[in-house]
């Protein structure tokens, strides 16, 4: 009986040991531009990003502030971003299925453009 026990604690360790993102629960990371920076409006700014969409996602959906304004079909890339007004703006890479819903795995980004 001490076994079932033994077995079952194990089986829970090793379960708690391994990353959530490498039990395909998805992930968004922005490497650029970072959190906090300022951009230049004059100047070609670039969203790079790498996603793992999870089980429920399909592709990716590009937002400035909350407009939706573009759609990627690439996991990894970068996308070139409209010259946003001057201000304070939130870049977001969001996971969507393919009936376009955000699938709530995302990740934003505040810049300012001058």
């Amino acid at each position: 009986m001490r076994f079932k026990h033994f077995f079952a604690a194990l089986g829970l360790g090793l379960l708690l040991a391994i990353p959530a993102t490498s039990l395909g629960q998805g992930r968004v990371s922005i490497t650029a531009p970072a959190d906090g920076a300022t951009l230049d409006a004059l100047d070609e700014n670039r969203l790079v990003y790498d996603v793992d969409p999870g089980p429920r996602g399909d592709h990716v959906h590009v937002y400035v502030d909350t407009r939706e304004v573009g759609i990627l079909r690439k996991l990894k890339g970068s996308y070139l971003l409209e010259t946003p007004s001057t201000g304070k703006h939130t870049l977001c890479v969001k996971v969507v299925n393919k009936a376009h819903v955000p699938v709530g795995i995302e990740q934003c980004v505040q810049v300012t453009v001058k």
